[in-house]
């Protein structure tokens, strides 16, 4: 995939017309991202259609949540949201909930998109699986940093192990 696909993206709010697509993405992104993580068990019950049925949910939250899909050719290829903090002791009042781009878009500048329209340079705070190298660089070069906390998230039935980053 060329660097240019990032001046071809459009990063735009999620719309309610965008479940069923995002829920094939999303569910082909957890894929990408955790199959190394997760037992091939685990990801049988995981499927496009309730993955549409979650984001049916998700996109009607409230003004307090940004939610962004990243869209090249008319397709949507990543996807991210934040909101106000989740955790009872929070760093920050910001949390970036999800950010997930396809592998094959990984690397154009898209993620810094998506990141770009949900936080921008606001202070904000995230938790990453502890394994996942590729975003934790991403999450550097973005200022990002651990502060310690960690925990086990509980993930299709079993846990990944993360950790808190934080700007």
């Amino acid at each position: 995939m060329s660097i240019d696909v990032a001046a071809d993206v459009t990063v735009r709010p999620i719309r309610d017309s965008d479940a069923e697509t995002l829920g094939r993405v999303h569910a082909m992104c957890w894929h990408q991202t955790y199959d190394h993580l997760i037992s091939a068990a685990a990801f049988e019950n995981l499927s496009a259609r309730r993955m549409a049925e979650l984001w049916t949910h998700l996109a009607s939250r409230g003004p307090e949540f940004s939610q962004y899909a990243a869209i090249v050719n008319g397709d949507i290829v990543g996807f991210v949201g934040a909101g106000p903090a989740r955790d009872e002791d929070p760093p920050r009042a910001l949390e970036l909930i999800f950010i997930y781009l396809l592998d094959t878009y990984q690397g154009t500048g898209i993620g810094q998109k998506l990141l770009d329209a949900a936080v921008g340079s606001d202070p904000v705070y995230l938790w990453v699986a502890s394994d996942n190298p590729r975003a934790h660089a991403f999450y550097r070069r973005n200022g990002f940093s651990a502060d310690g906390a960690k925990q086990m998230q509980p993930f299709l039935g079993e846990s990944i192990h993360e950790v808190r980053l934080v700007r």
